[in-house]
């Protein structure tokens, strides 16, 4: 498995972490936005995977 792969599979792992941040955090205002943000910077720290290579 190439670090590629594996580094991907660890990004895909961090937003189910925040799904399930996101849904464990249902009725307070204050974790829901920490967990969006955190579901956002996941994401974007993701792009580089969907981008065409060089």
């Amino acid at each position: 498995m190439s670090n590629y792969t594996i580094t991907f599979i660890g990004w895909v792992l961090f937003v189910i972490s925040a799904v399930g941040f996101i849904i464990a955090s249902i009725g307070s205002f204050w974790a829901m936005f920490g967990s969006v943000f955190f579901l956002l910077a996941c994401i974007v720290f993701m792009i580089p995977y969907f981008r065409p290579g060089k």
